[in-house]
């Protein structure tokens, strides 16, 4: 015999299902982040995943703060503003520690430095490198992984630049076309356009100064108040961070959802993310050339003196580990 479904038995069943979907709801746990570089290939590694919805599978709800550039993430981390970083330069994270504040690494950002280049406007007179004594070369901020290239670069080439502090690719791009800056920096894909419009023409790529070429130069940090209190939602935020970037390197549809959210013509995009962005450089657990990291910090006087092998355990303790 059928059952007569009566209007009380509808309601009962409707409020049945909305009861069995509370629980996901309920499960969406939040986590603030700040992030530098909005637009960036690793960078879009929470955005992307939200609009993917992997974030949310593993009952994450991401408030995303973008920031110019590691001095700003870092100070956000240290604030407690923000639950986690993403993209901090290793040299000044390092350099926080030194002076006592509560934030740590607790995975790879970028290991190597295929993603960073540095340019000049195509009627520039400096050719090379070599040609840049006494100009102004740019980085974002003091103790970020563009401040350490840019040393980097004086120290490999044995060349006389002045480094100079512009903030991000957006207004380091606005000052080196104005000329209040000689050499402008940028991350892939941000000005590859105007490279190919020949607008710009690429001098140097952090890849070029081997010291680089296997080091970690940004980190994901935390502070030692979530990661002591909230090691399970940063635990999930492995989970999903990790997933996002398999998908990235796995589905055509990523590609897409990045050209189309940063507004990066679909072919550009499509050769960025290998040449600039192997999926080896951002893998969680990938940690690299730190001494060469912190003596850097010694050289640019960011760090007072090497940290010990006590300081350097206790630093990565809370660091990823697959």
């Amino acid at each position: 015999m059928k059952r007569k479904l009566t209007r009380s038995t509808l309601l009962l069943a409707t409020l049945g299902a909305l009861a069995s979907l509370a629980p996901a709801a309920i499960a969406q746990e939040k986590l603030k982040l700040a992030v530098g570089q909005r637009g960036n290939w690793d960078t879009a590694i929470p955005a992307l995943g939200m609009q993917k919805g992997i974030f949310q599978k593993h009952g994450l709800d991401l408030e995303v703060l973008y920031t110019q550039g590691s001095g700003e993430t870092v100070q956000a981390v240290i604030s407690g503003s923000v639950d986690i970083g993403l993209a901090a330069g290793l040299t000044g994270v390092m350099a926080a520690f030194e002076k006592g504040a509560p934030v740590r690494p607790i995975s790879n950002s970028m290991t190597g430095a295929d993603d960073l280049y540095w340019y000049v406007p195509a009627n520039s007179p400096i050719k090379t490198i070599k040609d840049a004594g006494g100009k102004t070369i740019s980085y974002s901020t003091r103790g970020s992984s563009t401040h350490v290239a840019v040393l980097g670069f004086i120290d490999y080439y044995k060349v006389d630049m002045k480094p100079t502090a512009v903030g991000g690719p957006s207004a380091s791009f606005a000052q080196t076309m104005s000329g209040q800056v000689d050499i402008g920096w940028s991350s892939a894909p941000l000005q590859l356009k105007d490279l190919k419009d020949g607008r710009i023409r690429m001098l140097v790529r952090e890849s070029e100064v081997p010291k680089f070429q296997n080091m970690t130069v940004r980190v994901n940090i935390s502070n030692l108040d979530v990661i002591s209190k909230r090691s399970a939602a940063l635990n999930k935020f492995y989970a999903a961070y990790a997933e996002t970037v398999e998908w990235m390197y796995s589905d055509p549809d990523a590609i897409k959802r990045w050209s189309d959210w940063t507004q990066t013509p679909l072919d550009i995009a499509q050769g960025m993310r290998d040449e600039y962005f192997p999926k080896k450089n951002l893998l969680l657990e990938r940690l690299s050339g730190v001494e060469d990291a912190m003596n850097d910090g010694v050289e640019m006087k960011l760090l007072q003196k090497p940290l010990s092998k006590e300081q350097m355990a206790d630093l990565f303790k809370s660091y990823y580990k697959k």
